[in-house]
């Protein structure tokens, strides 16, 4: 079956969790059982690492000049997912199950093959390089990939999920993999689940 456009459910504003018992409860998990999220939860996710907060299109996480250079995808077992913050939407990218071949561009790391999401932040460098030159941009961009995975990190545990930020992984294999445009620079995975309890 082929992959279609998604548009996500409305994310919520209000949540049953705090922000300091996210903070606290929130560990590094590699382990996952096979449940998929919900598109509630996907949707919620997305939402918290690149969404917009309001009419005007500021997003969920600060970005120097607001000239948001990020760009967000999911891969599932289903396929890879690209998400459009305007429209709250997911586009298709790639059909088909990459997560073993993008465990293998991150050292082999099982949490990526095992996750049934996995989050990648990637960035457009040239977005913010005219205002702010190739020497200091790199700079900015990665602090906004911090503030994305936080993000990201913290809504996981808020909905009861857990996961690992993974920066260890051969970008130019990543890329491959998951067939991402040229200007598209991958910067960080964080795959999330339901962590599997070891009795």
């Amino acid at each position: 079956m082929l992959l279609k456009s998604i548009e996500l459910p409305k994310p919520s504003a209000k949540g049953s969790v705090s922000l300091e018992q996210a903070i606290g409860n929130r560990k590094s998990v590699r382990s996952f059982t096979k449940r998929v999220l919900s598109l509630e939860q996907i949707g919620q996710l997305l939402w918290s690492g690149q969404g917009l907060r309001d009419t005007i299109g500021q997003r969920t996480v600060p970005s120097a000049g607001a000239l948001y250079p990020l760009e967000l995808y999911l891969v599932t077992k289903e396929g890879v997912y690209h998400y459009f913050p305007d429209g709250h939407r997911m586009e298709p990218h790639v059909e088909g199950d990459m997560r073993s071949s993008l465990s293998s561009a991150a050292l082999e790391q099982e949490c990526v093959a095992q996750a049934p999401a996995t989050f990648l932040l990637t960035a457009v460098f040239s977005r913010i390089e005219s205002k702010y030159g190739k020497e200091r941009s790199p700079q900015y961009i990665y602090l906004e990939a911090g503030h994305a995975a936080q993000n990201i990190l913290l809504q996981a545990t808020a909905l009861g999920l857990e996961g690992v930020p993974v920066g260890a992984f051969y970008e130019e294999q990543v890329s491959k993999v998951l067939q991402l445009p040229q200007a598209h620079y991958p910067l960080y995975l964080i795959p999330l689940g339901f962590a599997e309890r070891i009795s």
